[in-house]
């Protein structure tokens, strides 16, 4: 695409407001980083391509990164500002006005850079002789010119690995680690130059860069100085195959440029372009292709890259900021407005009591609408619906209990697999209670049991429910303090939280907390104390049940020991069997289970009883204690109510803003507007489709250039573009171009 293409200044001039806008402090966008050692020519690459005279002596610019915005169009001066850093935050705000007056403006062939320079640390208040050396902030300069290609490159200090009496060690660790910062950046393309004067491996961007970006996705290399190597060396040949991509791969490959020599610095940008085509047009350089050296091509190349990278970028910087104002929306809310007299903290307060009481409601009734539920898929949100967390405890709590809670797991039939130690056969346990019946006795008639003695096997077998039932009370109490905590946490800033906390979430949690203990033991101590009562038959049933099931399993072992086991009882089979050993068989086991028919009756009284009272525990645990005294009580923690009691002295000292609560309103203030003139300047891309149809629309508010109708031929090359290509029709899209 060629450099005057409208839809390439668009893209550019879009970003460039965003970033005019503050909004790089909050949200990376997409850009260019120049990247290189000190002396490794990033000054005369930055000179071939915008014709501006930088500093040849790196260390003038080592304090701060330098925005280069270039632009076709006509020719007009050049005007340099500065743009705050994203890390002054303790600023006063002299200082940032200071930077926002910082303006300076000449023509291109009367600019000075060095005193400029100068004058901007003084700005930033960098001060070499110690104290603050390094700053955040952005020297930015625009530049306007028939021969200036479309483009923005932001570049950084030159690395350096020992310090001197100009530069420290600790600058080095200040510029590599602010020149890391962009390059980790994943919207930043990195344009890694490298020195063909210089050993290879001994220049650190390319071992940042591969570290970086290993797979080479976001990279360009642009090899400077080529001109000094000697013709036919090996070391020629290696930058030879490094520029062709045959060593370091790069995905967006390499570029070759001849910087100005010592004698040359001061020739006219026609006569460095002419010398240079010459040298890329003999020797082994010939072997590139004319889109891989020198700056004609460096510019388009470098043009097309970014547009590229902006368009697949964008959809994700706007979700990006959308999403941090909704952020800034939610913190602003729960911080309220600026409250100074009592009447305006009283206000806070019952915004704040009604929105954390509802919340509350929300979630013991299972409404999830609220925005502050979140995702249910993350552990967060899933902890905030308290509903949901409530129903899968207690149905845990339920099988937990049924598999559990009995002391003895008691056996009818041989197992295959050995016992364990709460397991026991029936017979075994017949002797046990038979044991306890006979010391047990009173008057009952032989063959009957003292109903007590139901109780007391019972009370034996239920010696797991306290236990059982604390783990699950503590679940609960537990997940109801984080939803609390979590709400009020919503609904407040800090200081109020602290003060609404201690004086009234905290006692009152540990009020219902209290009453629930005391309502759980309640239901506890019937099944501890008293003897076994019930009305329901299924008491009754199951005692039938079980006990016609284990005379069938007796009956069928008598008869297969006198019939044998020919007999499949179906169908008519003449039998021959002496009736009289029939009967004796039979009576003989009656009478052998008279002796422990008490004992078995006495085992299937309790067992049947246990599945009564298991069940009425769960449901009167869940329902009585649980429900009615704890959870139906969580909204009432702090309601509207209590915030109209309190007299104004108890107001103001639990709504009165701290410092530290309006500094954060401010920062949250701040970032909004950001991000809101952001979100706005991004939208106003849509206008380019409105163009032709009004030319008074612009993309973007500073770009009156773009008061025309577009071409018809512009319209069907863009279409057939975006039917060539759906990721770029998908991207453009979102980013509002079509």
């Amino acid at each position: 695409m060629s450099l005057q293409s409208t839809e390439t200044r668009d893209l550019l001039d879009l970003v460039d407001n965003l970033r005019s806008h503050g909004i790089n402090r909050y949200i990376n966008l997409p850009e260019i980083i120049v990247c290189g050692e000190q002396s490794s020519g990033k000054s005369s690459v930055l000179e071939a391509v915008s014709s501006v005279k930088f500093p040849s002596k790196d260390n003038l610019c080592t304090r701060f990164a330098t925005e280069l915005i270039l632009r076709r169009g006509p020719e007009a001066p050049i005007k340099i500002s500065i743009v705050p850093g994203s890390h002054e935050k303790d600023r006063s705000e002299s200082d940032l006005e200071k930077l926002r007056e910082f303006h300076y403006s000449a023509a291109l062939e009367e600019l000075d850079l060095e005193p400029v320079i100068e004058a901007a640390k003084e700005a930033m208040g960098i001060n070499e002789g110690g104290g603050k050396v390094f700053s955040s902030d952005i020297l930015r300069l625009e530049l306007s010119g028939r021969d200036q290609p479309h483009l923005t490159l932001v570049d950084l200090p030159g690395l350096f690995q020992a310090g001197s009496r100009a530069q420290s060690d600790t600058d080095a660790e200040t510029v590599k680690s602010l020149v890391l910062s962009y390059m980790m950046n994943p919207r930043s393309i990195i344009l890694a130059v490298v020195s063909a004067k210089n050993d290879f491996n001994n220049q650190s961007i390319t071992k940042y860069s591969r570290d970086i970006d290993p797979a080479g996705e976001r990279t360009l290399g642009l090899i400077t100085k080529p001109d000094t190597l000697d013709k036919g060396s090996d070391m020629e040949q290696f930058y030879l195959d490094l520029a062709q991509n045959k060593d370091v791969k790069f995905r967006l490959g390499w570029h070759v440029l001849r910087n100005r020599d010592y004698a040359s610095r001061d020739a006219p940008t026609k006569e460095r372009d002419t010398a240079e085509a010459l040298f890329f047009a003999a020797g082994v350089w010939r072997e590139l292709s004319a889109d891989q050296t020198g700056v004609d091509s460096l510019k388009p190349r470098l043009s097309q890259i970014l547009k590229d990278h902006i368009v697949a970028q964008l959809p994700d910087v706007l979700a990006q900021i959308k999403s941090g104002i909704g952020e800034c929306t939610t913190r602003l809310n729960a911080i309220g407005s600026s409250r100074d007299t009592p009447h305006e903290q009283r206000r806070y307060l019952l915004r704040a009591s009604e929105s954390f009481t509802s919340l509350l409601r929300a979630a013991v009734d299972g409404q999830y609408s609220d925005p502050f539920f979140g995702d249910a898929s993350t552990d967060e949100g899933y902890q905030r619906r308290l509903r949901a967390v409530l129903q899968t405890t207690l149905i845990d709590f339920a099988a937990n209990m049924r598999k559990e809670g009995h002391a003895i797991t008691i056996i009818d039939e041989v197992p295959t697999e050995p016992l364990s130690e709460r397991q026991m056969y029936r017979a075994d346990y017949i002797i046990k209670v038979n044991k306890l019946l006979e010391r047990s006795r009173g008057r009952e008639l032989p063959g009957t049991f003292d109903p007590l003695i139901v109780g007391q096997l019972f009370h034996e077998q239920r010696k797991l429910w306290p236990e059982l039932v604390d783990d699950c009370l503590e679940v609960i109490i537990r997940a109801a303090d984080v939803l609390a905590r979590t709400a009020l946490d919503h609904v407040c800033d800090e200081t109020t939280r602290t003060g609404i906390s201690r004086q009234y979430i905290t006692v009152r949690l540990a009020k219902l907390t209290d009453a629930l203990r005391v309502k759980v033991a309640e239901l506890l101590t019937p099944h501890d104390t008293s003897h076994p009562i019930t009305y329901n038959h299924y008491l009754t049933d199951n005692v039938q049940k079980a006990q016609s099931q284990r005379q069938s399993r007796e009956l069928r072992k008598s008869l297969k020991e006198v019939i044998g086991d020919d007999h499949s009882g179906k169908g008519t089979v003449k039998l021959h069997i002496n009736v009289d050993t029939l009967v004796n068989t039979l009576l003989a086991k009656t009478e052998a289970n008279m002796n422990s028919y008490a004992s078995s009756t006495a085992t299937d009284f309790m067992e049947a009883y246990y599945k009564v009272a298991l069940k009425r525990l769960i449901d009167d645990f869940a329902v009585l204690a649980v429900e009615a005294c704890f959870i139906q009580e969580l909204p009432t923690l702090f309601s509207p109510a209590d915030v109209i009691d309190l007299d104004d002295t108890a107001v103001t000292a639990l709504a009165s803003e701290s410092e530290e609560a309006a500094g954060e309103r401010k920062r949250w203030t701040d970032k909004l507007k950001v991000l809101e003139s952001g979100l706005r300047a991004l939208q106003s891309v849509q206008d380019i489709s409105l163009a032709q149809q009004d030319p008074g629309n612009a993309l973007l508010p500073n770009a009156t250039n773009l008061k025309r109708k577009r071409s018809s031929r512009e319209i069907a090359e863009d279409d057939a573009r975006r039917h060539r290509d759906p990721s770029w029709a998908e991207a453009a899209k979102a980013a509002g171009l079509v």
